[in-house]
């Protein structure tokens, strides 16, 4: 099912600050919430076509889980941000919390998650994260959120792929689709860093999923991907000096959009 009324969609990232009982922790929810909501007006008003918030700012992330705190309080924002917005909204909870971001995305009304460790395992700084695809399928129709859908990383950025080495990129695409996932998403090796070309490629060619590029797309290069890509997940884009951390830039929201209209392809049949 198609969540945008638009071909090649821009879901922009929202990175909360860092969540009540983590080590940078240093607002009360309200202000954390104040402060997504600042920028879901901003993305809304350049013309973003939806949302993503994701925990960024919880350093350092546990591994496939997280607390009830933590599920408490992006469940209160999401919440808050889906209302406010009025756009197709999804998370990610860090690192790896993909069951708990389905009973989030549930509760709150929003339509997707990013989900890494789908398909294939990898390591990541927080350790083995093993593919969750069984369970967390399981998990989504046993709670009745089928219509959640799960966009799934493939050879996600800040990892190490060696014990998947022999398995080329397209190949774990192609599982992502076997293991009926809706999306998958190419990166590049860390936040910031657009995808190779020929990755993005052999995405394409190997699966009949909706592939978005989850990196390193800006406002110079996504001419270079409108080709080949379903839509575009932007974060660091749109802040203050090209970094995640900093402030979301409404002048840099709006350049890249330009560019994205300046450059759109014909939908894809």
């Amino acid at each position: 099912m198609n969540l945008f009324a638009t071909a090649q969609p821009v879901v922009a990232m929202i990175h909360l600050g860092a969540l009540p009982g983590t080590p940078a922790c240093r607002r009360s929810l309200r202000e954390i919430e104040t402060q997504a909501l600042r920028e879901a007006t901003i993305y809304r008003e350049a013309g973003v076509h939806g949302l993503m918030l994701e925990n960024m700012h919880d350093t350092p992330y546990l591994r496939g889980h997280v607390g009830p705190e933590i599920v408490a309080a992006i469940a209160i924002i999401a919440r808050a941000i889906k209302d406010a917005a009025r756009l197709p909204c999804g998370l990610q909870i860090l690192a790896a919390a993909n069951t708990e971001a389905i009973a989030v995305a549930h509760a709150a009304g929003l339509e997707f998650i990013r989900a890494e460790g789908f398909a294939f395992a990898h390591v990541a700084d927080e350790g083995i994260i093993q593919s969750s695809a069984a369970e967390l399928l399981r998990y989504r129709r046993a709670i009745g959120a089928d219509h959640v859908q799960v966009w799934a990383d493939v050879k996600k950025k800040h990892s190490s792929h060696a014990i998947t080495a022999d398995v080329a990129i397209g190949e774990t695409a192609h599982a992502v689709e076997f293991m009926r996932g809706d999306a998958v998403i190419v990166t590049g090796a860390v936040t910031g860093d657009a995808p190779q070309p020929a990755d993005v490629h052999a995405v394409r060619q190997a699966t009949r999923l909706p592939v978005y590029l989850g990196s390193g797309v800006t406002a110079g290069n996504v001419g270079t991907f409108l080709g080949e890509a379903d839509g575009f997940i932007v974060g660091s884009e749109f802040k203050t000096g090209g970094h995640w951390s900093g402030k979301v830039d409404a002048k840099r929201v709006g350049r890249f959009m330009s560019a994205v209209f300046a450059n759109q392809t014909p939908a894809r049949k």
